[in-house]
């Protein structure tokens, strides 16, 4: 079975603590620490991201990148990118998974990804600018 974003809605409701939104094809999850997720059904694989900060909020981007690409396989199941949002630069945590996974693998997938953010701001915060 492949699943579909309208299929994820009550399997990921069940999760004490998750706030389950729907926005378009796109599902918002959001913990009980308010890290919000974004997961979305493309084509053969699931994929579920969460935004960490801008790049712009970084001291040195090619220090923390390389801090990044020493220390992010410390993390399973989740990994460090950046995307552009509405002409900005962000770094992003994601995880994916085949969208045929099984209803277990999903859970696990989000919920390890929720506790891996909180790590990765933790260990690269000395890479972040302070906030006036």
């Amino acid at each position: 079975m492949t699943w579909q974003v309208s299929e994820l809605i009550p399997l990921l409701r069940e999760h004490d603590g998750w706030q389950v939104d729907v926005n378009d094809q796109t599902l918002v999850l959001k913990n009980e620490d308010n890290i919000e997720a974004f997961l979305a059904v493309a084509g053969e694989q699931i994929v579920v991201e969460v935004l960490l900060f801008a790049q712009d909020s970084v001291k040195d981007v090619n220090a923390l990148n390389n801090e990044i690409l020493r220390t992010h396989k410390l993390f399973p199941l989740s990994t460090i990118g950046i995307n552009e949002i509405d002409g900005a630069s962000y770094y992003v945590a994601f995880g994916s998974l085949s969208s045929q996974s099984k209803a277990e693998s999903i859970v696990i997938e989000v919920a390890t990804l929720f506790r891996n953010v909180e790590a990765f701001i933790d260990l690269y915060q000395e890479h972040l600018k302070e906030v006036a």
